[in-house]
């Protein structure tokens, strides 16, 4: 029995090492702070840093070149939208900003930003509430085919991930269109931002993606780079393909490999090393910038009785964790709110929602999620203005 389960162990490792993931030519260490995305030298910054020539532009610039720079946003009130991860729970977010629409008051965000599923959100999102329908046909008929097929035990061997994700990449160029990504273009010309977070893989760091930069560029394969960052952003380690993504150092073309934003953040609004104070007097900003968090998934923890299985353990730790995580990004953007004076506004499924989905990507669970979300932002949603707990400390105060 011991000699084979050695050959069979042996037989995996051997396996695995002639597997026939694909190749890479990864980015060098010492070429790190060099990599780029040709043409586009503000197409993305690292999540906890603010790159060193958007501080030196925002400085130098005079009042005139603020204005034309950014004439949609400049000596206006603002509106910043952060959209956190949750497959499919993004139901809810979704259901949450048609309701808003509904009420006649949902403004126009001037920064949108969206990790993992929040990621696939935060484009309909940006561009308004036009494209809510479309919000409500992913999040309400989409199956789990629809993101992903099943790979046999060998095939998972020899690829990157235990799924095929070809169908979450249809998906995305079905609806990240061409016109969209135009229209995105156009926004971003009148100085609103569109944010997507992936994890760096290679350098085990968040880098955030400006969705408008890049569909404003003439970068010969923006439409697919867009489609990159969104498909990378939603695909979770292991399970779904990592994003190949290409950039280049002195003529030479490496590949970075991405994978799902919510590795290193559930959800963000901008990294703290930026001086937002600086960036709301420069702009004018009139009045106290509201931010709107939207948690798609519960706060509080739910009690699961867990089997002594790999599986069952794995899933429920890795819940826990992301739970978790999740909240301590809350406080930390209700403290960059509060060092920075802005408005802290934070929604999430309540747990009274007890409904359970069948599989993944549940059609009727997230139809569910959606009404739920609608209704209860079309009667007025109730922004919580403390991340979870915190005012029971700041009332007792």
């Amino acid at each position: 029995m011991t000699s084979r389960i050695f050959f069979i162990v042996t037989l995996v490792i051997f396996l695995v090492a002639c597997s026939s993931a694909p190749k890479r030519n990864p980015l060098p260490l010492e070429l790190i702070k060099q990599a780029h995305i040709d043409g586009i030298p503000d197409a993305r910054f690292w999540g906890d840093d603010w790159p060193k020539f958007a501080v030196e532009r925002l400085r130098a610039w005079s009042e005139a070149d603020l204005r034309e720079q950014f004439q949609g946003v400049y000596d206006k009130s603002h509106h910043y939208l952060a959209i956190s991860g949750g497959g499919s729970q993004g139901a809810y977010g979704a259901g949450l900003l048609s309701g808003w629409t509904a009420t006649g008051k949902r403004p126009e965000f001037t920064l949108v930003t969206g990790v993992s599923t929040g990621a696939l959100t935060a484009p309909f999102a940006f561009l308004g509430p036009d494209y809510d329908d479309i919000l409500k046909e992913i999040y309400t008929t989409t199956e789990s085919d629809d993101i992903y097929k099943e790979r046999g035990l060998l095939s998972a061997i020899f690829s990157d991930s235990i799924v095929d994700t070809k169908p979450l990449r249809s998906l995305i160029e079905k609806h990240i269109s061409t016109q969209l990504i135009d229209k995105i273009a156009q926004e971003h010309r009148r100085g609103r931002r569109l944010y997507i977070g992936t994890m760096n893989l290679d350098a085990g760091r968040s880098m955030i993606w400006n969705i408008g930069s890049i569909a404003n560029s003439d970068h010969p394969r923006k439409i697919a780079l867009i489609h990159d960052i969104m498909q990378a952003s939603a695909s979770i380690p292991v399970f779904f393909t990592p994003v190949a993504i290409p950039v280049n150092v002195n003529g030479t073309q490496y590949d970075e490999l991405h994978v799902d934003g919510g590795t290193g953040s559930q959800v963000f609004v901008y990294p703290a090393a930026l001086d937002w104070r600086e960036v709301t007097e420069r702009l004018k900003v009139k009045g106290t910038p509201q931010v709107y968090v939207i948690r798609n998934g519960f706060i509080e923890p739910d009690y699961q009785g867990v089997n002594r299985e790999v599986l069952p353990i794995a899933n429920r730790s890795i819940g826990a964790m992301i739970r978790t995580q999740g909240i301590g990004d809350l406080f930390q953007i209700y403290a960059l709110c509060t060092r920075d004076g802005n408005d802290f506004n934070l929604a999430y499924i309540p747990s009274t929602f007890d409904q359970k989905p069948k599989e993944e990507f549940d059609p009727n669970y997230m139809s569910e999620l959606f009404d739920l979300g609608y209704e209860l932002a079309k009667k007025g949603y109730s922004w919580e203005k403390y991340p979870p707990d915190y005012h029971l400390v700041h009332d007792s105060k």
